[in-house]
């Protein structure tokens, strides 16, 4: 068969399998980790059936790499890169090393050479950035502090395992080698990674922002489209063949200039397709490439390394939290996304059987190692919360990992009755701005610095922190507040913060936005009371305008208003608190029946040159008048004495029947309005066309 045939199959077949186990995952409430991995463990070489061409797969497992490390970048600025380094670096620095020693003593205890042991600790020091942003974000701490030191810890791995990519060959390759050639190895590449740093930084921060909005402003959709890939892709291959560093790294790195352009959001959003199903390849991969064979055959020694990788490393984070001051919850965090391995150590596996210190069966261990440790890691995130409280009610205990910790700005002492808005967004501001303008005293929690120092000189109390970690909210009073508003991104995020506020605060009232139908009821089932959609909000005020200029009245437009909402917001109907809320908004609508609408006086109308009180409008229509415009001026305030000139137009209130009876009275001859010229012969049409109000 042709190669790209088989090419083609390959993905194919590994997309569908990857699709039937994600669905048998999630059936079976597990991971949609697990059921992508088997899908590629079903297409792989070493099952009946289908044999799938894993060294492609493998090609296209890098670019998922590259998109996942862009999309990180977008979202991962050079502020959090240094608001984390005094823990990510030594850190990052310190777990390398341990867990190098412990892969390496490993490696003896199963009769292997010093450097098969070596290699065999190097690859389980290095964990996974697309497994770890892939868990924190379904665990919703992705934007959590201990989300970016995590996050921040990886990329300094990244860059470490750059370092010993170069170094092995030097240290490990045929021949002698002297010191001096060693240090100069080192030398090149932290030159070439310093050298292609600094030219992203300095050159790419101004050329790629600027070239991106050149495109979104003069291009179709879809060169702006191409352009993303293309500033994704194309930074990534250029680090790694003009620089001899990681695709990642240089995906990661064209993420992060280009994060601080205007069109940051707009990029996210053509990313996230490709990086979704390329992430899918890329576990698929990982998959097809363990030999279940050869693991079983190894059984005892997989599951030692199993057990080193997920519980060794757990072990060696929680010991450097207290030396790291991180922090209870984010070392927790940490220790939960670092027990895992994944490409970066296939990558050193691979360098190990190209230098001819690592055998088939060796690799195929670590293989085994880093399928098994994905697989199980995002059951480590569920620990994160039982073990914070077991370990946090030991005062000891708590005090070991908070003991240089400092503490949280709190809120103004005393603050009671307030709105707590979470997020200094554009909708966070829109609800401060009115609140500010009421008179309610009001808190917002922002994690950005630069945003929460806006909200400062905007004359807000501000506490800074990421509202998805219990100790900041622990800060805003919720017990005393009246309402909380979570404006800011995230689904998974909000849905963190709306349970921790009712555990917290069972009588606060929570309102928060969702993006779907699914997240409205996930956010409700969190203890959100109020959760609003803002596309269908945007979908419904279309619609009204639309409605109006085709001159179809209020109390109409309400009725259809209200359709869409109950369609949109099922999941709120079955909720008690939600249900009285709805049934007041109902009754408010109802006041729509009496509508306002302008009607000119026709020349030879039978009222035209008489005062209300002689045209009795009010007697003969039901309508009251409450307004007039004259020469184009508008009067609010008419009474009895008000005379009714041909050209004028009347403001009048009333119910549907009332304001028919009364632009028949206005009209030229008494007779029914003909409406605005758009042909609606429906009863329920509007007298006065466009010019209801």
């Amino acid at each position: 068969m042709h190669g790209d045939t088989i090419l083609l199959m390959t993905f194919v077949f590994a997309l569908v399998a990857a699709f039937a186990g994600g669905l048998v995952a999630r059936a079976v409430r597990l991971p949609p980790i697990v059921g992508y991995l088997l899908g590629g463990l079903v297409v792989s070489p070493f099952t009946p059936g289908f044999i799938g061409d894993s060294d492609a797969m493998n090609q296209l497992s890098e670019v998922g790499v590259m998109f996942m490390m862009f999309s990180t970048g977008l979202h991962f600025s050079l502020e959090d890169l240094a608001e984390v380094k005094g823990i990510a670096v030594p850190g990052a620095i310190a777990q390398i090393v341990l867990g190098t020693i412990g892969g390496c003593l490993l490696g003896r205890l199963f009769g292997w050479t010093f450097e098969a042991g070596v290699m065999l600790g190097l690859s389980v020091s290095i964990a996974s950035t697309v497994v770890l942003i892939k868990n924190l974000s379904d665990a919703g701490l992705y934007q959590s502090h201990g989300g970016r030191v995590a996050t921040g810890w990886l990329i300094v791995e990244d860059l470490a395992t750059v370092v010993i990519l170069v170094v092995l060959p030097v240290v490990f390759g045929p021949g002698e080698v002297s010191g001096p050639e060693l240090a100069r190895g080192l030398g090149e590449a932290l030159a070439k990674t310093a050298a292609f740093v600094a030219l992203m930084l300095v050159v790419g921060s101004r050329v790629l922002p600027w070239l991106l909005a050149r495109i979104a402003r003069f291009c179709p959709a879809e060169l702006f489209q191409l352009a993303v890939v293309v500033v994704a892709l194309g930074t990534a291959m250029a680090a790694s063949l003009m620089f001899g560093l990681s695709v990642a790294l240089g995906a990661f790195l064209a993420g992060v200039v280009v994060s601080g352009s205007k069109l940051s959001h707009r990029i996210a959003a053509e990313a996230i397709p490709f990086k979704d199903l390329f992430s899918i390849i890329f576990f698929a991969s990982v998959g097809m490439m363990v030999n279940p064979v050869t693991l079983a055959a190894h059984a005892g020694e997989l599951s030692a390394l199993v057990i080193l990788i997920i519980v060794g490393k757990w072990a060696i984070n929680m010991a450097l939290g207290p030396v790291l001051s991180a922090g209870l919850n984010t070392t927790l965090t940490v220790a939960a996304g670092l027990s895992q391995i994944g490409e970066f150590s296939f990558i050193i596996g691979q360098t190990g059987m190209a230098l001819g210190i690592l055998s088939a069966d060796q690799y195929s261990l670590i293989l085994g190692g880093a399928v098994l440790s994905i697989a199980f890691n995002s059951f480590a995130f569920k620990t994160i919360e039982p073990l914070e409280r077991a370990m946090g009610s030991r005062p000891w205990l708590r005090s070991l990992y908070e003991r240089r910790q400092l503490p949280e700005e709190p809120a103004r002492e005393g603050m009671a009755d307030h709105v707590v808005v979470v997020g200094y967004g554009h909708a966070g501001r829109c609800v401060t701005d009115v609140l500010m303008r009421l008179e309610v005293p009001c808190l917002v929690v922002e994690r950005d610095l630069s945003t929460a120092e806006e909200a400062e000189r905007d004359g807000l109390h501000v506490l800074v922190g990421d509202a998805a970690n219990s100790d900041i909210l622990a800060h805003a009073h919720l017990g005393s507040a009246r309402v909380l508003v979570i404006a800011s991104h995230g689904d998974a995020a909000a849905e963190v913060i709306a349970r921790e506020a009712r555990a917290a605060a069972p009588g606060l009232r929570i309102i928060t936005r969702a993006h779907d139908e699914d997240a409205v009821a996930e956010l409700v089932d969190a203890g959100a009371d109020e959760v609003v959609r803002p596309v269908l909000e945007g979908g419904i005020e279309l619609m009204r305008h639309a409605l109006l200029d085709l001159g179809y009245r209020p109390r109409q437009i309400q009725e259809y208003a209200d359709e869409l909402r109950a369609s949109g917001y099922a999941a709120l109907a079955d909720d008690s608190r939600a249900a009285r809320a709805r049934a007041l908004e109902r009754l408010a609508s109802s006041l729509a029946e009496v509508d306002l609408c302008w009607i000119e006086v026709a020349e030879g109308a039978p009222v035209a040159g008489s005062t209300l009180a002689e045209a009795d409008l009010r007697a003969k229509t039901g309508a009251n008048a409450v307004a007039l415009r004259h020469e184009g001026e508008t009067a609010l305030f008419i009474d009895a004495t008000t005379r009714l000139v041909a050209g004028d137009t009347v403001g009048l209130i009333g119910t549907c029947d009332a304001l028919d009876a009364a632009a028949r009275l206005l009209g030229a001859d008494g007779a029914a309005c003909a409406g605005d010229g758009t042909g609606s012969a429906d009863e329920e049409a509007c007298p006065c066309g466009a010019a209801l109000l």
